[in-house]
């Protein structure tokens, strides 16, 4: 049997744990053994399988990975916890910045793996930036080949704030069977997906273990002088002084305990659990770091927003103070909802609750002008400020152009989208009206092609995609003089107008210019904005497809018929001459070219400059990124045309964590067989089929 072991002390509940680290670190293992093992499960399924409560979305399935964030809740010796099991890729990562500050605590799945080093790193930073207490769970233990010792080396790098090893493996003919506590000073042998055994420490692994249990004393002594004096005494500290000292420092950020075992096997798990009962910060903790007075009316905050099938919109919150009872109004800064019903997630199955109170992690049914960020009061509390600063979704770095493959579909698809954009803003569905396309972005290509998926499984909308429209654009080299005239008679009042006009390029950028220079009423002043409304018109496609930018047009001279002469005819001549001047004009084709700063680990910048050269790149230089040890900033010019994929293979490059940032900087010709090539594919788009 399993014993109660000192140390095993309940703190308070409930409590809201994160559980994030690289892609496929096991999270989602770790999450389907937590729930096994505090009895919520009663069998441990399987991600491999597809009979997990995480990932079991069709999207998550069939990609055998976490595309969304999966919720789930458990007691566990009498406290109740709520795990969120956060996905791994950067794809993915804005959903975790909205609940990582809402959390008491994470845990890091990782490995002692160099090639995930990286994202560790990025995730432990964030973690570090936020003030959130942290433990580290070296997952796949049972599969390692390195000592503990060399693992702990190789993962310090990544994070900031010291590691503290609490446990080491013990090895038995080259195969990990257990590990020793080093706070408990007790011995756990694995077994097949059920708790450990506890055992006294082996006689042939004493030595080790006190030595490592003297490291972590030292490490625990840089923050407590009784613990130094005791140590420099060689007194031993009592066992329940190491725990307060342990729970203190995870609290305060001054250490990151590591914890081993096996997710898929369940080892370590209820170690894991009885850890983060006695040392995990409560509720009232993150109130503190959150800077939330522990009195005052009911406050929860949207971490999550869900459209189901059935049960309409869910918003998922974090009950920060109070307590909230279904039925009852809730304000928002949006405006007033009434509750339809509250609920616990296990995965997609729920669970109906009458009250939650203060730690609670639940789903608020129908709360239709609530959105994740939004802070959430009772009727009578009035509506309360912001707990946490809105977090802006980071800039689409992919994306593709849709069209629906039915077209009774096009009102079905806004409504859609919308609603997954409003689960996940960091898609955009935007219209992009030059080039007539309909595009979704975000941030990499599994995120667009899970929205795509989505849009299909859960709306029955079906769409093609294809890369997005290059929004080039012409101008002309040459200044030309043109008469510009529309004369039809066709019964009653005919229609004429007579125009002299001066086309010349202006500077990049400028845009467009109209000016006149007309004497002697040769035009009558009336008409001088329907001709420039044809000048205009005329731009809108240049002889070469495309707009037309950076000209300036000058009314010179032209003439009137006191009866047939309009507006729409004066229109109609200034754009037939326009037309015709572009065209004699020298036209030449413009390519946008961006700017693009570039996020890398320091080791990749030398792929990272290979990738942007061979994207008709031109590099202005790089930096230390600020604060970012091993890591770089790139800058550089890259034409628009080239950026298409650029994240895919940026990350492919940086072990999943290179970033980049764009805008328009400015226009740039491009001629030859380039330019020949542009040209004709655009007019093969224009032009029907038959």
């Amino acid at each position: 049997m399993s014993e109660v072991l000192p140390g095993d002390r309940r703190v308070a509940g409930p409590r809201l744990i994160a559980l994030v680290g690289p892609f496929q670190s096991g999270k989602t293992s770790l999450l389907e053994s937590i729930l096994t093992r505090g009895g919520a499960l009663a069998r441990q399924g399987s991600v491999r399988d597809g009979s997990s409560v995480g990932d079991s979305s069709p999207e998550a399935r069939a990609h055998a990975a976490s595309v969304e964030v999966n919720i789930a809740s458990v007691d566990y010796l009498g406290d109740r916890f709520t795990f969120v099991d956060l996905p791994g890729s950067v794809e993915f990562a804005y959903e975790a910045r909205n609940v990582l500050p809402l959390c008491d605590a994470a845990v890091v799945v990782c490995e002692a793996d160099e090639r995930k080093l990286p994202a560790l790193r990025v995730i432990l930073r964030e973690l570090e930036d936020l003030g959130l207490p942290r433990v580290l769970f070296i997952n796949k233990i049972d599969a390692a080949n390195v000592r503990i010792r060399d693992a702990l080396a190789l993962l310090q790098p990544a994070s900031r704030t010291p590691l503290l090893l609490r446990q080491i493996p013990i090895w038995q003919n080259g195969i990990v069977t257990g590990f020793i506590d080093l706070a408990l000073e007790r011995a756990f042998v694995y077994r097949e997906h059920a708790p450990s055994v506890v055992v006294d420490v082996p006689a042939g692994e004493l030595p080790t273990e006190k030595e490592a249990r003297y490291t972590m004393l030292e490490k625990l002594a840089d923050y407590d002088d009784g613990l130094m004096e005791e140590l420099l005494s060689d007194i031993e500290p009592p066992r329940d002084q190491i725990f307060d000292d342990l729970r203190r420092d995870l609290r305060d950020g001054r250490v990151a305990p590591v914890l081993i075992g096996s997710a898929s096997e369940g080892h370590g798990v209820t170690r894991l659990l009885k850890a983060l009962r006695h040392e995990a910060p409560a509720i009232a903790r993150t109130r503190a770091r959150l800077g939330i007075a522990d009195e005052g009316a009911p406050l929860a905050h949207v971490i999550k927003t869900i459209h189901t099938a059935h049960g309409g919109k869910l918003s998922f919150a974090r009950v920060l103070r109070g307590a909230f009872v279904d039925g009852a109004t809730v304000k928002s800064a949006r405006g007033e909802d009434r509750i339809s019903g509250l609920s616990r997630l296990m995965g997609v199955a729920s669970s109906k609750q009458a009250r939650v109170e203060e730690g609670d992690c639940v789903a608020f049914g129908r709360l239709d002008h609530v959105a994740t960020g939004d802070s959430l009061g009772d009727a009578k509390g009035g509506v309360p400020a912001p707990v946490v600063a809105a977090i802006a979704p980071p800039a689409p770095a992919y994306g593709l152009a849709v069209t629906v493959k039915d077209r009774k579909d096009e009102a079905r698809l806004a409504t859609a989208i919308a609603k997954l954009c409003e689960e996940d803003p960091s898609l955009v569905f935007a219209q992009d009206q030059e080039a007539a396309e309909m595009r979704l972005l975000g941030q990499g290509e599994m995120h667009v092609r899970v929205a795509l998926e989505r849009l299909a499984a859960r709306f029955g909308v079906l769409v093609e995609t294809h890369k997005p429209a290059v929004g080039y654009k012409e101008t002309i080299r040459q200044t030309v003089n043109v008469r510009g005239r529309h004369k039809k008679q066709s019964g009653g009042h005919g229609q004429f107008g007579d125009v002299a006009l001066d086309v010349a390029p202006l500077t990049r950028g400028e845009g467009f210019a109209f000016n006149e220079t007309v004497h002697g009423g040769a035009v009558p002043r009336n008409y001088f904005g329907a001709i420039e409304e044809g000048c205009v018109d005329a731009l809108e496609r240049g002889p070469l497809g495309f707009p037309v930018v950076d000209v300036k047009v000058t009314l010179t001279d032209g003439s009137y018929h006191t009866v047939d002469s309009s507006d729409m005819a004066f229109r109609t001549a200034a754009r037939l001459g326009v037309a015709e001047a572009l065209a004699k004009a020298g036209p030449v084709l413009l390519e946008p070219i961006q700017s693009v700063e570039i996020t890398t680990p320091s080791d990749s910048l030398s792929k990272i400059t290979a990738i942007v050269s061979g994207r008709r790149g031109q590099i202005l230089g790089y930096d230390a990124r600020p604060d970012w040890e091993g890591w770089d900033v790139l800058n550089a010019l890259i034409p628009e045309a080239e950026m298409e994929g650029l994240i895919v293979e940026l990350r492919s490059a940086t072990a999943g964590v290179g970033s980049f940032t764009q805008k328009f900087d400015h226009w740039a010709e491009i001629a030859g067989k380039s330019a020949d090539a542009i040209v004709a594919n655009r007019a093969a788009a224009k032009t029907p089929a038959h």
